[in-house]
């Protein structure tokens, strides 16, 4: 199974996870469930492979046993496993996402793309919508901005790609209390590709990850829930930016019928972004990268950066030491 489809969970199968594991099963696909210390006992779905927190322990990775209880970032041992079964392609959802057919298709690394090149924030939806609409993660004060235009399409190579959800998008709390959802994008648009110093913050909504880039597949623990895969993104920009390559953005191939979250909750988790996103961006541009420093080096200068600045807490160094300890045994940094 070269590709593997990574879910966290603490709900019992739903009808998204029947879905992605029905899909999963027909192509071939790797589907695992990670657990955590509040989900159901006796999960079980057929189609899946289910890592429980005891399973997670017993993995023999050292993040299997260090990562925290009830965190989203135990996604990590999920892509670890992924990763020690032979996954070349590692796709991302999250349990309350309904796949479509397009969903489906093989991933591709090298992909037909306009590319976007700016020095600063760049709302990406902008390029699949018309309506008012902005990614979580978006400093505010850039939700209104135009976006530049694309250029001709070209085939690029693209580790990363974003793919777009329609009804519930991911979008921040303060959207979703003062504008109306659901959402759909009606633009059918070429998938946009981000270049040089153009910045968009991405998600782990519905994302695939090539095997160049699965050390940037890393979740940092010590930090708002909210904005773990956000910040995620940054370091994975800045890396890649350091590299000549971008993130790849595309329309929507799964519809989100969210689960219930407590908005105003979510919108206390998400203040560290709204007040540290644009000086973080600054931060991670200031650093100065050679051409053959590993990503490995780039990735620990960066969470130097978040860490010194506060905005990632200290013991994160221990979790991502232990990150990259398993992927090294993997052969895959």
């Amino acid at each position: 199974m070269s590709t593997a489809l990574i879910v966290t969970s603490i709900n019992p199968p739903n009808n998204a996870m029947r879905e992605l594991a029905a899909g999963s099963t027909k192509h071939g696909w790797d589907f695992i469930v990670v657990g955590d210390s509040k989900s159901p006992v006796d999960f079980n779905l057929e189609g899946c492979r289910y890592l429980s927190l005891e399973a997670q322990r017993n993995t023999g990775f050292s993040l299997g046993a260090k990562c925290p209880e009830r965190s989203y970032t135990r996604k990590n041992v999920g892509y670890l496993a992924a990763m020690e079964a032979g996954a070349k392609v590692i796709v991302e959802t999250d349990d309350d996402n309904h796949p479509r057919e397009d969903f489906w298709l093989p991933r591709k690394s090298e992909v037909r793309c306009r590319t976007v090149e700016a020095d600063g924030w760049v709302n990406a939806y902008r390029y699949f919508s018309e309506k008012f609409i902005y990614p979580r993660g978006l400093p505010l004060n850039h939700a209104r901005d135009d976006v530049p235009a694309a250029g001709h399409p070209g085939d690029h190579e693209c580790p990363i790609q974003q793919g777009l959800a329609d009804s519930d998008p991911d979008v921040d709390a303060v959207y979703r209390m003062l504008f109306p959802l659901p959402f759909n994008f009606e633009i059918e648009h070429d998938p946009i590709l981000l270049m040089s110093g153009a910045w968009c913050p991405f998600n782990s909504q519905n994302t695939t990850f090539h095997q160049s880039a699965f050390p940037l597949l890393y979740l940092p623990a010590k930090c708002s829930f909210r904005m773990t895969d956000i910040w995620r993104s940054f370091v994975a920009q800045r890396v890649l930016q350091a590299k000549g390559m971008g993130v790849l953005f595309h329309g929507p191939t799964v519809w989100q019928e969210r689960n219930d979250h407590d908005l105003h909750k979510d919108f206390t988790e998400e203040l560290p972004g709204y007040a540290n996103n644009a000086q973080m961006r600054e931060e991670l541009m200031r650093l100065s990268f050679d051409s053959s420093d590993s990503t490995r080096k780039m990735m620990e200068s960066c969470y130097e950066t978040l860490i010194r600045n506060g905005w990632v807490g200290q013991e994160e160094e221990i979790l991502l030491q232990a990150w990259f300890e398993d992927i090294n045994a993997l052969g895959l940094i």
